[in-house]
């Protein structure tokens, strides 16, 4: 029976011609955006290039640990094996070899052996949208980012939020797509994907407020949940208490006697920037201070708009700095030193997120920490829950924040 379907396989292999020299190719071109994935990941490796970052972004979709790609010119009549070649190599039905994988306890523990000894040794993976087709679920979340590549790259928190995410869905036996979110045009393409039956729901990221496909999503049957909350539409999210953390952030500076603090917004249209400068204004509040509008600078979550604002600021004289993201803190931090200005005798700053570069800066800055990889965790965990039990109210959590003070 099995000298049978090698000689098919022979057979297929002889039809294929030239298709072998084509699948070395397609094994050596994902090996090649297997390790700029690598050196993209490692701190001490050498930064991708513009090329580097667009050859990975046009060709990858992460999933858990190993890459979905587009093989454009991969042969199309190379047959993977199917259920009924396990079957025949088994000496089974294909019902009985379905009924294995899908974890059967009626299925004979002779004969379940025999069957994943047979998965084992030929390496057999099922067809997720099969399965899917047939179960009405694949056990794969889709993971919408709202950057292009080269942010996701060099701002740490989404790393950081991939790593919780990913890591939740292996302890559950789920597998996670990344999609990212710019620019408009992929977005669109996102929108269209997130409907085509793949995905059993999908976690969303610090989108803008208004963003379309939270809308589209809100207006349609897939389950998904946000990590950040939504100002308008109630609808399940995970997030940090970013106005407390706000709070604690300018509370701070104030009790170290600063009277003129100024703070560096994240983007305004979107609820992590808008809930932090909400924060720094309420400790004025409580400290009766009167808020100077000239002190407060809109960023973008990045080292440069973070050294850009900062220059704006200095000849305001500000003696602290609110910086809503560690990125931008680390972009204050350069501005004031090429000034000639010492920190924190001159000015204080304390940023938002306490990256692992905030203990390394010299001097080491004080930072509110956010639990990122809890939220992509406890995402992950409340999608599956929403998944299995659609009947349920809808989810709100909030987590807390926690100043970390060093010597910034």
């Amino acid at each position: 029976m099995s000298g049978d379907l090698s000689m098919q396989r022979e057979k297929n292999s002889a039809e294929m011609g030239s298709d072998k020299l084509e699948v070395d190719m397609c094994e050596n071109w994902l090996y090649n955006i297997d390790k700029l994935w690598e050196r993209s990941q490692k701190e001490h490796e050498i930064p991708l290039n513009t090329a580097e970052s667009s050859i990975l972004q046009r060709n990858m979709t992460v999933l858990n640990g190993f890459f979905i790609q587009s093989f454009e010119s991969a042969p199309r009549n190379i047959m993977p094996l199917t259920l009924e070649d396990i079957a025949q190599k088994s000496g089974v039905s294909r019902s009985t070899v379905s009924r294995v994988i899908n974890g059967d306890d009626k299925v004979k523990a002779g004969t379940r052996d025999r069957v994943m000894k047979v998965i084992q040794e030929v390496n057999f993976q099922p067809n997720l949208a099969a399965r899917g087709l047939a179960s009405s679920r694949t056990n794969i979340l889709g993971l919408v980012i709202p950057s292009g590549i080269s942010t996701l790259f060099t701002d740490p928190y989404f790393p950081q939020l991939i790593r919780g995410v990913t890591s939740a869905c292996n302890a559950q036996q789920y597998t996670v797509m990344l999609w990212l979110a710019e620019p408009e045009f992929e977005r669109h393409t996102i929108n269209q994907i997130l409907h085509n039956g793949l995905l059993d729901g999908v976690i969303v990221s610090s989108m803008v407020m208004d963003d379309p496909i939270v809308q589209s999503l809100y207006e349609s049957k897939m389950p998904f949940v946000l990590v950040g909350r939504h100002p308008t539409l109630d609808v399940n999210f995970i997030d940090v208490d970013n106005i407390q953390g706000g709070v604690d952030a300018t509370a701070y500076l104030f009790g170290l006697k600063r009277n003129r603090v100024a703070t560096i917004t994240g983007p305004l249209n979107a609820i992590p920037g808008y809930d932090r400068l909400q924060g720094y204004q309420k400790a004025h509040q409580l400290h009766k201070k009167e808020v100077v509008p000239e002190l407060i600078i809109e960023g973008d979550f990045t080292e440069n708009s973070g050294y850009t604002a900062m220059r704006k600021l200095l000849p305001l004289h500000p003696d602290g700095v609110f910086a809503a993201s560690d990125m931008m803190a680390l972009g204050a931090i350069r501005a004031i030193r090429e000034k000639g200005l010492n920190i924190p005798t001159d000015i204080s700053v304390v940023g938002f997120d306490d990256l692992p570069i905030a203990s390394q800066v010299i001097p080491p800055m004080t930072s509110i920490r956010q639990p990122t990889d809890r939220l992509g965790s406890l995402a992950v965990d409340t999608l599956i829950e929403i998944i299995r039990h659609p009947e349920k109210q809808t989810h709100h959590l909030l987590l807390g924040t926690e100043l970390i003070v060093r010597s910034s």
